[in-house]
């Protein structure tokens, strides 16, 4: 799994204005939780790479909190974490978090 680390709003704002049919997944983590690296490891170790996203952007919400809150309020979403996000066409498809964050459910999001 190849993570692209999500640091500024200038690049949450280029996934948000991309309309390709690109999809991107948001990865958001609290590197201070365990539930939260319980379910970081399970992506890892569990990924599919053939699925059909294009970029997995990591935020480290220790260090970039306030980038955490321009995601929930741009993609109407609630903040939470750990949590992951599927942007398609500047919107949130599929939002999952804690222990609800799974391979399969992911997968099952283009089936």
């Amino acid at each position: 799994m190849i993570w692209e680390h999500l640091i500024s709003q200038d690049q949450l704002d280029e996934v948000l204005k991309d309309t390709s049919e690109r999809v991107y997944a948001i990865f958001k983590h609290s590197t201070r939780c365990s539930i939260s690296s319980m379910a970081k490891n399970r992506l890892e170790s569990k990924w599919n790479p053939n699925l059909p996203i294009d970029k997995v952007y990591y935020l480290d919400l220790i260090k970039f909190r306030n980038l955490s809150s321009v995601i929930a309020e741009k993609l109407n979403v609630e903040h939470e974490s750990p949590q992951i996000l599927l942007v398609k066409n500047g919107e949130c498809f599929y939002n999952a978090s804690h222990n609800s964050i799974s391979t399969t459910h992911i997968e099952h999001q283009f089936a």
